[in-house]
């Protein structure tokens, strides 16, 4: 039999980048009002029976260090347009909009951690990306630390990667590719045949025993 070959894709039309950049900033916009309401009312993301695995911990400072920096930033300019009142109110409306989007982003990663849960596993990384993948799917989870060339793309053959400062920590090996969906347009985004993830995660060894018994299970 011969094999059927797969059409390859073929490249996304400026139209539809443009609507697909409009549809990810509307949904980040959002995620960032929500990820604060939660940070407030201090409800995580995180389904019932499900464990919650931080991967924020290689960022934090540099953070901490934007927010302020960008904090800081608002009443020196203020002060140094304080004569055109035009400008000032407009400059007065971006910085507060970006600190506050900011405040959003650091509030989407403690919020939006990876779930080890019934379910499975759930991959995230700030306000956008978000990738399930059931035990029926999982074959193993180990602890393998590597650091990558910088700049690598997420999936490299069928291998997915999600980096936390060029690096990850766990390994989950699955049983057999299955497709997962990444935010944007191919060839980064869209779907992915992958029989192989790479995650980083602030703790791997309170990962990897949320996981044993559910592995156990399967």
């Amino acid at each position: 039999m011969t094999p059927q070959l797969r059409t390859p894709t073929p490249p996304p039309t400026p139209l539809a980048r443009a609507l697909n950049f409009l549809h990810r900033a509307w949904i980040a916009e959002l995620r960032v009002y929500s990820s604060i309401a939660r940070a407030i009312a201090r409800r995580p993301a995180v389904a019932e029976g499900a464990t919650g695995i931080g991967y924020h911990r290689p960022v934090l400072t540099v953070l901490f260090i934007f927010i302020g920096l960008s904090a800081v930033e608002i009443p020196i300019l203020d002060l140094i347009v304080h004569q055109w009142p035009t400008v000032r109110i407009t400059l007065l409306i971006l910085g507060i909009w970006g600190v506050t989007w900011m405040l959003g982003l650091l509030c989407a990663m403690l919020m939006r951690p990876h779930t080890v849960g019934p379910d499975g596993v759930r991959v995230r990384s700030g306000l956008e990306l978000d990738v399930p993948v059931r035990w029926a799917d999982i074959a193993s989870v180990a602890i393998d630390r590597r650091v990558d060339e910088p700049k690598l793309p997420r999936v490299t053959g069928t291998e997915y990667t999600e980096r936390m400062q060029d690096e990850t920590n766990i390994e989950i090996e699955l049983e057999r590719p299955v497709e997962i969906r990444l935010p944007g347009l191919a060839p980064k985004g869209g779907v992915h045949r992958v029989d192989r993830i790479r995650l980083w995660a602030d703790d791997p060894r309170a990962f990897l025993d949320a996981a044993r018994p559910f592995l156990l299970e399967a």
